[in-house]
């Protein structure tokens, strides 16, 4: 989504009503959303609790959560005027959200934390007081600095997370302790710059993005938490999180001079490779079929093979399913069908025309990958991208 349409977003709500009544909102707490409906009226009466007679709003910035959360936000929106829902319909993504949530802000500052309760809302006042201070561009809520803990996570992910911290010195310029957290506070005008600087958008990550794409290093203190056990609803980080923050990671250290989405469709078409050579093995050498038999089998199970990746990580915000899947699955195979011909032919022309064997092969390699990027990413997913009924809209 452009950020002139982000910028359109509904920026009604309490922080207008707030200055109707000559009370401009000194904090917005941007809370992004999937499947918390269990844990929202408790994490806005904590907030309250915490933040006191501070003037805040809650921002919940929902991705079309099949347990209704974005319903019932609106349902508290209206006898809260504190509260307000994004409902973001067709896309996902924890940061994304965010940067949405931070876009419809009208406060000088903004405070991002989880809905699942994991993170202490107590430490908001602290935060803001650290905000006091003019040299601070960022309050972050932190693990891993004395007094902080991961509480009881356990050692699976724990491990995750220390290794990922370590991963994303490749691309940090701070020296931060848990550059992974997801809970911080921030000057509006310091995420601006960031986010106006290219964020990439993807993932779940979003202090690890603003620190990596602020144009001017952003200044910073940590505070200790503890991190606490999930109240209700299940956790987000799965294998498709994991993919994000890797695509991330290579989009930074590249230096974004290819699309994000093509980095994951040319690392799914390298495991697509190695999956083609495995069955191509499997059949020609242990089942003893013929090669053309064997080339034709690896093919299919390769493209199949690399269109069920894409769908789920790829375009994990455009995924299909059901009878869209298996039409996907087909103009995927006519679209990857031509690149292969394209492959062919290029790497042929190039080769009679006395370029080296290797170069002739390569540039065939990334002219049938280039177009069978482009050409999926326009026929197989955006087309088949489900249409917002006029009842959604409501």
């Amino acid at each position: 989504m452009s950020v002139a349409a982000v910028l359109s977003l509904e920026l009604v709500g309490s922080g207008a009503a707030a200055v109707l009544e000559g009370r401009p909102i000194a904090l917005s707490v941007v809370v992004p959303t999937f499947n918390e409906a269990g844990n929202l009226k408790e994490l806005r009466d904590r907030i309250a609790v915490a933040l006191g007679r501070t003037e805040w709003e809650l921002i919940v910035v929902d991705d079309d959560s099949p347990d209704d959360t974005a319903t019932l936000a609106r349902t508290m929106a209206q006898s809260d005027r504190r509260v307000r829902c994004l409902h973001r319909l067709d896309r996902r993504g924890l940061t994304s959200a965010c940067i949405e949530g931070i876009l419809s802000s009208s406060a000088p500052l903004v405070a991002v934390i989880d809905a699942d309760l994991q993170h202490d809302e107590r430490l908001l006042p602290l935060m803001l007081r650290g905000l006091e201070d003019s040299a601070i561009d960022v309050v972050v809520g932190s693990r891993y600095v004395p007094g902080g803990s991961t509480g009881d996570l356990d050692r699976r992910r724990v491990r995750s997370s220390r290794t990922a911290t370590r991963l994303s010195r490749l691309v940090l310029h701070a020296d931060l302790a848990d550059p992974m957290s997801g809970f911080f506070m921030i000057r509006r005008d310091a995420a601006l710059r960031s986010i106006r600087a290219g964020m990439s958008g993807v993932g779940f990550k979003i202090l690890l993005d603003l620190f990596a794409s602020a144009p001017v290093p952003l200044r910073h203190i940590e505070l200790p938490f503890r991190f606490r056990a999930r109240a209700s609803g299940e956790s987000k980080l799965d294998a498709t999180a994991a993919w994000a923050f890797v695509i991330m990671l290579l989009d930074r250290l590249l230096g974004r001079v290819v699309p994000v989405r093509f980095l994951s469709f040319a690392l799914v078409g390298c495991a697509g490779v190695a999956v083609h050579m495995l069955v191509l093995g499997a059949l020609f050498r242990a089942f003893d079929a013929s090669f053309l038999t064997a080339q034709a089998a690896a093919t299919l199970v390769a493209m199949t093979f690399n269109f069920a990746l894409n769908n789920v990580f790829t375009y994990r915000d455009q995924r299909l399913r059901g009878w869209a899947w298996l039409g996907g699955w087909c103009s995927f195979a006519v679209a990857c069908g031509i690149g292969s011909l394209a492959n062919i032919g290029i790497a042929n022309w190039l080769f009679t025309g006395r370029t080296p064997w290797a170069l002739s092969a390569l540039a065939g390699v990334v002219i049938g990958a280039v177009w069978n990027y482009a050409v999926t990413s326009i026929f197989t997913w955006r087309a088949a991208k489900p249409r917002i009924a006029p009842a959604q809209l409501g």
